[in-house]
């Protein structure tokens, strides 16, 4: 009895549900935590910190760079030993504590290398958990609602980008530094609770012992009148000599890089995550150089990115289902072209007439709105073609 209701109590917490919710929370911090640095980092710089203003883009540039400088090299080697492990919960405990004292290094900023090193366990951290979260997503979600949880997860996994820098932005200019960062330190406490609370399901020792019972009922039944064991030495000679022959099958990675689509997947990805980095990097310092914008206006033009590819994400995979990949990310790219050379014409400079003023400040707000348009053809295209190259090279048709 006393074991019935310990399981019913804990039933819950081995619920998909919860499984679930702890891991898209967590990868929604990690999108938070990323996007939430950037209006921020020039106060910290230059007010935490104190150094001259002229550092600020360096360093703004060199903290947001570190944090995927140091995700390539570790994402290969997470992904090794979680393989190995059986347990899920594990790693993402130690990736969240790393995260933790990460957070703790950058809001605290005792001095330039503690926040290098704070970036950097960031880095690490976030790697990880986007890792071993999106696999117990994965798992937890099963093949059957695979597609229902990872819309309805990535849906508000991407609210983080979109709500990190406009958190951000406003709390330190009406509340103040360090109220700003309790938002990302409350939400790594629940994600710690959360994880301490679930339970991943196991196969019990009942399960195993039917199934192989089961297993061994099937080969009574269909198991041949002479044993496979009693071949003789000439035919499993004649066996080994047949496996020798076979050529080996080329390997999945030779197989996917003599693709002309993966170079282009990989390409786009790439291409698409160098300039959303450049944006984080040069907005913060161009915005208030330019206009003079303060930390809450600042985090919110972001808005005008994020917004419009997430109204517009249901139209283009209808349309890229229809017609493809090709044109609608040709176009994509074709179109954010002129933007992009529009982005640079509002400012003091008062080239073509625009100026810094109101008309120079919408005119820019305008051109960031048509980017977010534009790049909804572009967002996710390349993984999109990856995920597809290498359906079709695990299980060709």
């Amino acid at each position: 009895m006393a074991g019935e209701g310990n399981l019913s109590r804990g039933s819950w917490r081995a619920s998909k549900a919860l499984l679930v919710f702890t891991a898209t929370l967590g990868l929604f911090t990690e999108n938070f935590l990323y996007g939430f640095v950037v209006p921020i980092l020039p106060y910290m710089i230059e007010v935490r910190l104190g150094l001259d203003p002229a550092y600020t883009q360096r360093f703004t540039t060199e903290l947001l760079f570190i944090l995927g400088l140091i995700s390539v090299p570790s994402a290969p080697i997470i992904g090794h030993f979680a393989d190995k492990t059986t347990s899920r919960k594990v790693p993402l405990l130690i990736s969240l504590v790393g995260c933790t004292i990460g957070t703790l290094l950058v809001a605290l900023t005792p001095s330039v290398w503690a926040v290098y090193v704070g970036r950097m366990l960031q880095g690490i951290s976030g790697t990880g958990a986007w890792i071993v979260g999106f696999a117990m997503l994965t798992d937890a979600a099963g093949s059957r609602h695979l597609g229902k949880a990872l819309g309805s997860a990535g849906s508000f996994i991407t609210a983080g980008v979109l709500t990190g820098p406009v958190i951000s932005g406003v709390l330190l200019q009406w509340a103040g530094y360090w109220a700003a960062w309790s938002v990302p330190l409350a939400l790594l406490a629940i994600c710690f609770v959360a994880r301490l609370t679930m339970i991943e399901e196991r196969p019990t020792d009942e399960s195993k012992t039917s199934t192989s019972e089961a297993q061994g009922q099937a080969e009574d039944e269909r198991s041949p009148l002479l044993s496979l064991d009693v071949r003789t030495h000439d035919e499993a000679a004649a066996t080994l000599l047949e496996e020798a022959n076979v050529p080996s099958s080329r390997g999945y990675y030779s197989i996917m890089f003599s693709k002309g689509s993966t170079y282009a997947a990989l390409f786009n990805v790439t291409a698409f995550s160098m300039i959303i980095s450049g944006f984080d990097a040069t907005l913060p310092v161009h915005l208030r150089d330019e206009f003079g914008w303060r930390p809450a206006p600042v985090g919110s033009i972001f808005l005008g990115i994020q917004i419009p590819s997430m109204i517009l994400a249901p139209f283009v995979g209808w349309l890229r289902d229809r017609i493809g990949l090709r044109w609608p990310t040709t176009l994509g790219w074709a179109l954010s072209t002129p933007l992009f050379w529009f982005l640079g014409v509002p400012g003091k400079d008062n080239f073509l007439g625009v100026g810094n003023g109101p008309k120079g400040q919408a005119a820019f707000v305008a051109a960031i709105i048509g980017l977010g348009i534009i790049w909804s053809f572009v967002r996710g295209a390349g993984t999109f073609q990856l995920t597809s190259t290498s359906s079709l090279t695990i299980c060709p048709t």
